[in-house]
């Protein structure tokens, strides 16, 4: 009811108008010089119905607008002012950002320039006069790079001392023939078995038969390269020639 009485072009002032006519028909009856301010106070009273009327014609076209366009609007106003200020933010953080890093830069005297690549050492000159080697260094930092160096080298070449040094062997297999079958082979093995030498150890035998009721000794040993020559011990065995025939090495493998 409000918004369709606003919209009507209502006259309020119009007990004043009448008021106005009624004193100007009163002094128009009895003459005199107010007339003149009568119609002047007539005129101001019509100018004044003439604003009124105008700002009635401005709130019926607003209340006359739809309610939903309305909050359209407003939500519309509402997001654009949003985004207006998350700009206005973003802004002033990118200028505070540009002041600090103006402000680094006059301090700092300029951009920092990248490091120049390391120059390779310079060869050391020596003067013939006084022997003064110009380039060469003897600073404190040099002197313990040689220190911690001379400590690893010390440290390494104790621990290889530790080590226990490589000592190469291999595994043989020797076939010892007797001359017949009457041959005793036990006691042939204990002769074989009774040479000693450093770095000679005997392992496993086993008979293995020939022919005609015949059989060999096999006889397997470890030996140390470097201590014990094969020829060496071939020899010492054929020495017992009452009992051995013949040595041969059936097999020689490096441990």
């Amino acid at each position: 009811m409000s918004c369709a009485f606003v919209a009507e072009n209502v006259w309020c002032d119009k007990a004043q108008y009448n008021d106005a006519e009624r004193k100007y028909y009163e002094s128009a009856a009895k003459g005199g010089s107010t007339g003149l301010s009568l119609v002047s106070e007539i005129a101001k009273a019509r100018q004044h119905i003439k604003k009124s009327l105008e700002r009635m014609d401005g709130i019926a076209a607003l209340a006359s607008t739809p309610g939903t366009e309305l909050f359209e609007r407003l939500s519309l106003l509402e997001n654009e002012n949003k985004k207006l200020h998350s700009v206005v933010a973003g802004m002033e953080k990118l200028v505070i950002s540009l002041q600090e890093r103006v402000t680094a830069l006059e301090r700092g005297g300029g951009p920092a320039k990248p490091a120049a690549p390391a120059k390779a050492p310079a060869p050391k000159v020596e003067d013939d006069d006084d022997g003064v080697d110009l380039f060469g260094s003897d600073s404190e930092d040099d002197e313990t790079a040689n220190t911690i160096k001379e400590a690893r080298l010390a440290e390494y070449n104790a621990k290889k001392s530790k080590k226990p040094a490589l000592i190469a062997k291999s595994n043989i297999i020797l076939d010892i023939k007797p001359w017949d079958d009457e041959t005793d082979m036990k006691a042939m093995e204990d002769v074989v078995r009774k040479i000693v030498m450093d770095g000679l150890l005997w392992g496993a035998s086993k008979l293995v038969p020939l022919a005609y009721g015949i059989h060999k000794l096999q006889i397997s040993c470890v030996v140390e390269d470097d201590k014990v020559s094969i020829d060496l011990l071939t020899e010492e065995i054929e020495k017992n020639d009452e009992l051995v025939q013949s040595v041969d090495i059936a097999a020689f493998n490096k441990i």
